[in-house]
């Protein structure tokens, strides 16, 4: 199993918008950097589990986990010329984006702020916290993982 964070604007998507899904689930579309690309199309599988973290929020913060439920696929948005995601050099026959389904695990009663992150040692080498760090879709280490649930009180 691995482990991963996937970021978020909340006023675009919010885990508190995937509570709402039917099934508490949702395709994770529109990411648009080949790195994170290569993560949910090649190294994301069924169970890993995910930190889902509000970016561009005031403050940012972790605000929940959920589950891998179906493992890479292509984006379709890419196709769609009124998609705010479509990329014209993207086709059924050719591919370039990817995306997985997720499952909400759980909505943290307190999110966890970029300052309390950033105060914790097991989060020391975490990569959400390094200077110039922006990946939507990066890995987790399972004790930054651990470390983050304990502080959340799950």
């Amino acid at each position: 199993m691995k482990y991963w964070l996937m970021k978020t604007e909340p006023t675009s998507y919010s885990i508190q918008d995937l509570a709402k899904e039917k099934k508490k689930t949702t395709c994770w579309d529109g990411v648009r950097n080949y790195q994170a690309r290569n993560f949910m199309r090649d190294e994301m599988k069924r169970n890993d589990r995910v930190l889902i973290y509000h970016s561009n929020a005031k403050p940012p913060a972790v605000v929940g986990t959920a589950t891998i439920v179906k493992e890479g696929y292509p984006d379709h948005t890419a196709w769609d010329p009124n998609d705010h995601h479509y990329d014209p050099k993207s086709s059924i026959q050719n591919p370039r984006w990817s995306m997985v389904d997720i499952k909400l695990e759980h909505v943290f009663d307190e999110p966890i702020d970029l300052p309390t992150l950033r105060e914790m040692k097991p989060l020391a080498d975490m990569e959400l916290l390094r200077k110039g760090s922006r990946l939507s879709v990066q890995p987790v280490r399972k004790k930054e993982f651990d470390a983050i649930l304990k502080k959340a009180d799950v």
